[in-house]
């Protein structure tokens, strides 16, 4: 934990451990080209860091702003939010748009797609509205929200519980908050153990979606959120050594476990899911907020896989779509393309660390000098 005299203490392992998490989304997004189900994703659970996106999230922004309720305006904090937010969110939506060209302008069933309905799916990726499945927008027609950058829908959601806190969350009492994570949980769980047998829900309106990403978003936010309340009590806890590397491992090891349970009881891979954001998120971001780099090569590492994080997330699956198409159109096994899918692996966050360097942080350092 880093501080200064201008501002609070910054958790510098929380920024690491976020970089963790997107290079745990990327592997898994890179495995997708061979996923026919939930039971073959190679990285069986790395969809999982999405929810643990939603606790750092709902920590970070009630650390940042719940001693502000009272002097900081909605309108102020919404500017701050999109500040943050919403320049990679542009980024995505355009780069995804020229891979969408590269791929030939075609749905993935070949149809082709006019320049109108780029246009407009563009429009509606610059304006976070989701597309529903057969609008004009929908333009690779697999039912995704957000088709030319589909881990937006994730950011949608964020968007959406930023929006619930400065209206609402920041004005609740601990006990409420309490009330809403159960409530949440249990209609999570409800879902995920009792139905699905998966937390990959959200990225697609179709089938209740809505309902699922909201359910997804307002769950582990809200655990963030009474995490960030309780930080007093959190930080009597004794610092763990090496606490930084003990998360990241836990992390990577519990989200690349297989499937549990199988076609058989599926149940049980719910309850494993559950039992993650449940009980190891929140305690990871606990030994996180307590816990401090020791040696200069973790710190190094902490802010620089930290601060490719968000863009890493937001620009690699554009990217990722001509990979999926070069490998369908082929026919290509793991085996045939490991170097291209060890390459992107690399390519990839550098390619996010350019971007972080020359245009995320001089956009938002221009808009905020322009407030």
């Amino acid at each position: 934990m880093t501080s200064s005299s201008l501002t609070k203490p910054h958790f510098a392992l929380l920024d690491g451990l976020r970089g963790v998490a997107a290079l745990i989304v990327l592997t898994y997004h890179l495995f997708e080209a061979w996923t026919t189900s939930a039971f073959d994703q190679m990285c069986n659970h790395g969809h999982l860091a999405v929810d643990f996106f939603f606790v750092l999230s709902g920590f970070v922004v009630a650390y940042a702003y719940d001693d502000r309720r009272r002097t900081l305006s909605v309108g102020a904090f919404v500017r701050r939010r999109l500040i943050r937010l919403h320049p990679m969110v542009v980024a995505g939506a355009v780069v995804g748009l020229l891979t969408f060209v590269l791929q030939g302008a075609v749905t993935w069933a070949g149809q082709g797609v006019g320049a109108g309905q780029m246009v407009l799916s563009l429009l509606m990726a610059l304006l976070m509205l989701p597309c529903l499945p057969g609008m004009p927008s929908e333009v690779r027609g697999n039912g995704e929200m957000f088709p030319l950058n589909g881990p937006t829908w994730s950011l949608f959601f964020e968007y959406v519980a930023n929006v619930g806190y400065v209206l609402c969350l920041r004005r609740l009492r601990l006990r409420h908050l309490v009330l809403l994570a159960l409530a949440s949980g249990i209609a999570l769980a409800w879902v995920v153990v009792g139905q699905t047998g998966s937390l990959g829900l959200g990225w697609t309106a179709a089938d209740g979606g809505w309902w699922m990403g909201l359910l997804r978003v307002t769950f582990p936010f809200t655990m963030g959120q009474i995490l960030a309340r309780l930080l007093p009590m959190v930080q009597r806890l004794r610092p763990i050594r090496g606490a930084f590397w003990l998360c990241a491992a836990l992390l990577v090891v519990f989200m690349a476990m297989p499937h549990v349970g199988g076609e058989a009881r599926p149940w049980l891979n719910g309850l494993y899911e559950m039992a993650g954001v449940t009980l190891l998120f929140p305690a990871v971001v606990c030994m996180g907020a307590v816990g401090r780099t020791t040696d200069a090569f973790s710190t190094r590492l902490c802010d620089m896989v930290g601060q490719i994080s968000y863009p890493l997330y937001a620009i690699h699956y554009p990217v990722l779509y001509l990979y999926f198409a070069w490998i369908w159109q082929h026919n290509y096994t793991l085996a045939d393309v490991w170097p291209v899918s060890l390459a992107l692996f690399f390519l990839l966050p550098a390619l996010a660390y350019a971007v972080w360097r020359w245009y995320d942080l001089p956009v938002r350092r221009w808009l905020n000098r322009r407030g």
